[in-house]
């Protein structure tokens, strides 16, 4: 982050400075949490529903922080650091954000989706970093804290930024539209993830589609073309639409699985021919090549910087990694989070899996509402459809997709808890054996994949 005074920080906020005196240097981060506090940070204690960071300012304070912003003075305030109060810590950190983002005029790519958010982030990301030095939202950034947090990172260093933004009410990502501001907005596509809150697949629509209101003047929409929902939005900004379907003007063609290689396909625009060499797997990988190719395009790249940059393309975290360990063993590790649509591509990636046995451990999906016991069945019935050879369900969720195994034919066993599941997991990885693991974040099947891999790295 680049020093801003605490005069503009006031500015920015519009916040009255409670205790102004002497000339504290310009501050260079902003902290969210008391326990990361940096030398001459700003702190702004952030109000969650089971915490109230005003309590953590005097500790912030100690461990290093210059100042803070805050919407509740301490009852005693310190001479050798600076007050700021606000009226909402939470629209402070928005402000402040939007304020250091108007600092750098370059070209900014806010993407959303219901499924693949990340996934097309890195790609997108991979593909702009052939030509310029881009900022990327870190991790999993892309919420009300984790946006402004990305936006702080922003350097001169930098000629280009894709932002990720997620949601899972109305109004979340208008909000961080505001701060970001695009030249190109990125809808993935549409699925069922959040409908517990969202009522609909049409509510969803209506949400991500928020990501227009503030796209620049003369910006561009890259949309899923072969999204049924997508295809019938109508904005008034030029529109490129990326899949299979005819009418798309980025289109995916000759595409070849190579299982847990990757996949290869040819990418085909108004412009150019695109041979195109993705290392990582899973034919919903040529989604994101093709709005990456959209993007890269727009941004001026020529064809030997997309296909380099989608070659040069790695998955974030725990998103469909690829270990391979002794004796033939593989591990898909896609267990930071879990949707219908996703957990259905990450079975398909493993039924296409060249080894002598699969295994897929598959657990709890949240925040799908009505649609929760159904949707677990479905996947079940799905895997044992596949010809996978064992399923693990595991969560309380995670019975129906026992049942939904078992009634189509399946080899399924029901664990209540992951701790309880280890000991037949353990004994079902044998030697050329592959292993899906996959479930929402708050199942925190990481654990799983280390207790895997024990002994065979």
């Amino acid at each position: 982050m680049q020093p801003m005074t605490i005069q503009e920080i006031a500015a920015a906020v519009n916040g009255v400075w409670c205790n102004p005196g002497g000339t504290p240097a310009p501050v260079t981060a902003v902290c969210t949490d008391s326990r990361k506090v940096t030398p001459g940070c700003l702190f702004l204690p952030w109000v969650g529903e089971k915490f109230d960071g005003h309590d953590f300012i005097d500790a912030a304070l100690s461990a290093g922080a210059a100042g803070c912003l805050c919407a509740r003075l301490p009852q005693e305030l310190r001479a050798d650091k600076f007050y700021i109060k606000v009226a909402d810590t939470r629209l402070a950190l928005r402000d402040l954000a939007g304020a250091y983002r108007d600092r750098f005029p370059i070209p900014f790519v806010q993407i959303t989706g219901s499924v693949g958010k990340t996934t097309t982030k890195e790609m997108v990301a991979a593909v702009l970093g052939a030509r310029y030095r881009v900022l990327k939202t870190p991790e999993n950034f892309n919420n009300d804290i984790g946006t402004p947090l990305t936006l702080f990172g922003l350097d001169p260093e930098h000629e280009a930024a894709v932002i990720e933004t997620g949601m899972n009410h109305f109004g979340e990502i208008e909000y961080l539209g505001a701060l970001v501001r695009p030249d190109v907005a990125v809808i993935s596509n549409i699925g069922d993830a959040h409908i517990e809150y969202l009522g609909s697949r049409e509510g969803i629509l209506q949400a991500k589609c928020e990501i227009f209101a503030h796209l620049k003047e003369g910006g561009l929409a890259v949309l899923n073309g072969d999204d049924a929902l997508l295809d019938t939005v109508d904005v008034p900004f030029d529109t490129v639409r990326c899949g299979w379907a005819e009418h798309c003007g980025v289109r995916v063609t000759a595409l070849e699985d190579h299982g847990v290689d990757g996949i290869t396909c040819t990418v085909v625009t108004e412009r150019e021919t695109y041979p195109l060499s993705v290392p990582a797997p899973g034919e919903h990988m040529a989604y994101a090549a093709a709005i990456a190719v959209a993007v890269g395009e727009a941004l001026g790249l020529t064809r030997d910087e997309i296909v380099r940059g989608v070659a040069a393309y790695e998955p974030s975290g725990s998103r469909m990694r690829v270990l391979r360990l002794a004796e033939e063993r593989i591990i898909l590790d896609d267990c930071y989070n879990a949707s219908p649509q996703s957990v259905t591509a990450a079975l398909e990636v493993l039924a296409k899996t060249h080894c002598e046995r699969k295994v897929a451990v598959l657990g709890d999906m949240g925040e799908l509402g009505e649609l929760t016991e159904q949707a677990h069945y479905n996947i079940g019935a799905l895997a044992a459809m596949l010809g996978i050879d064992f399923i693990a369900a595991v969560g309380e969720k995670a019975a129906k997709i026992a049942d939904g195994a078992a009634l189509s034919g399946g080899d399924v066993m029901h664990f209540a808890t992951k701790e309880k599941a280890v000991e037949t997991l353990k004994a079902q990885f044998l030697p050329g054996t592959a292993v899906l693991v996959k479930a929402s974040h708050a199942m925190h099947f990481g654990e799983l994949v280390e207790r895997l891999r024990e002994n065979y790295d």
